[in-house]
């Protein structure tokens, strides 16, 4: 019998923090807040993480690491997980995708894709 892994979405808010940021020398700061609502039947743990930004002079950055904001949370099933972090880019509008490595309580293992989304500077895109 094939394993059944629980359904991760991702629901991802993006802010710039212009009192932070210092456009004059390519250093633009977002924060981004993550909800991972585990929407399966069975429960799972966050394990890793990985960002792939691309900004819009094509440098990628890639963020790798143990958990989220230092933490390795356990998502019940049908229960959401919040949390908030950023990153600095050096243009005003990127692409940030990824993926968490998640564990089941079986020991099972699968990823949890995010799609793409945008950081952008308020009122740069139409």
């Amino acid at each position: 019998m094939k394993t059944q892994y629980p359904t991760i979405k991702c629901h991802i808010a993006t802010h710039y923090l212009a009192d932070r940021s210092e456009p004059e020398n390519q250093r633009f700061v977002f924060s981004y807040t993550v909800t991972i609502a585990n929407l399966g039947r069975g429960n799972a743990k966050l394990l890793t993480r990985y960002w792939l930004i691309t900004d819009a002079n094509g440098k990628q950055l890639v963020i790798e690491g143990e958990g989220v904001v230092g933490e390795q949370p356990h998502i019940i099933a049908h229960e959401e997980y919040t949390y908030t972090s950023g990153t600095i880019i050096e243009t005003p509008v990127a692409v940030m995708q990824g993926r968490y490595s998640m564990q089941t309580d079986d020991g099972e293992t699968f990823d949890a894709e995010v799609p793409p989304f945008r950081l952008a500077i308020p009122n740069i895109l139409h």
